[in-house]
């Protein structure tokens, strides 16, 4: 797989700007790789639905460093998520990414994800890529420029769509309210395997 890596200065916009230009780019991580499909943009203080709302926490403090690092964290205790920290340092925002399509090493991705009953759900949803992709805490403050943590934001020429789909956010609405209605859910038009239809 030829690709190329991404420039800092790319995530140096508030999530909703980074969000789009995600689309299509490639995360690479443990020995396997996916295109992301679809994201969600969380704009910290200004978003009642983002985890850095109040300020920063031990929890959230990836949010609020560098840009371009993946910010991981544990949802109900269940599945761990993954997102892209934009912004300037000190200005949490932050892409959720939702889905990707499996593209190299599908193999350990199925071992991973054995109740994925076809590929097209091995990464349909933040939970399920995370687990595909072997993502889990350890990695949350990971550089997504230069790779050293393991995970890497990679270009393989394959550019955004003009028009990617847009619609609200999933599963806020108790905590986000206004926030829930805001069209800040991005997809690839026509992609298989998105978390839920866009």
């Amino acid at each position: 797989m030829r690709a190329k890596g991404i420039d800092r200065e790319v995530f140096l916009s508030d999530g909703l700007e980074v969000a789009p230009l995600l689309l299509n780019l490639l995360l690479v991580a443990e020995g396997v790789a996916g295109r992301i499909i679809e994201v969600e943009a969380y704009l910290g203080q200004a978003d009642a639905a983002s985890h850095a709302y109040r300020g920063p926490t031990a929890r959230n403090a990836t949010m609020f460093g560098p840009p371009g690092h993946l910010y991981v964290y544990l949802s109900y205790g269940v599945h761990h998520c993954a997102n892209v920290v934009c912004a300037p340092g000190g200005v949490a925002s932050a892409v959720l990414l939702r889905a990707l399509w499996p593209v190299d090493g599908l193999e350990a991705m199925r071992a991973r994800r054995p109740g994925a009953r076809r590929d097209a759900e091995l990464c349909a949803g933040p939970g399920r890529l995370c687990a595909a992709l072997g993502i889990d805490r350890r990695l949350d403050g990971a550089d997504l420029v230069s790779g050293s943590g393991g995970v890497q934001l990679l270009s393989d020429g394959v550019p955004p769509p003009e028009k990617p789909l847009t619609g609200p956010r999933v599963g806020i609405s108790a905590r986000g309210g206004e926030a829930a209605s805001w069209p800040w859910r991005f997809a690839v038009p026509g992609a298989a395997g998105l978390s839920r239809p866009i």
